[in-house]
């Protein structure tokens, strides 16, 4: 179980990557860019399909999306020059605690 949560951390990672340079495809126009994005995008997916061997598909999922998405917001905010308030600091904290809500309840 402990490697499929591995698994699931480099499939969120390879996820966040592949959006991060999103950007830089203008488009989907750079063609290397494009392919960056897409083999990130087709690694997450694969890595995803790994996991819900172990994990069900909606905890998998839940996790896959939740920490994706808080993991994006501060590299949006850190790394891409993207503003940043109280209101996405607040939507940011559900997200995150929203999942443990899930994890927690898949758990029983």
């Amino acid at each position: 179980m402990l490697a499929a949560f591995g698994l699931l951390g480099l499939a969120i990672a390879s996820e966040v990557a592949a959006t991060s340079v999103l950007p830089k495809t203008e488009g989907f126009e750079d063609l290397r860019w494009t392919a960056v994005v897409a083999a990130g995008y087709a690694i997450s997916f694969w890595l995803l399909a790994l996991v819900v061997k172990q994990i069900p598909v909606s905890t998998a999922y839940a996790v896959w999306a939740g920490l994706g998405t808080a993991a994006i917001a501060v590299v949006g905010a850190t790394l891409l020059n993207e503003s940043w308030d109280l209101v996405k600091a607040a939507g940011l904290v559900m997200i995150v605690v929203g999942v443990v809500v899930l994890n927690l309840r898949g758990a029983h």
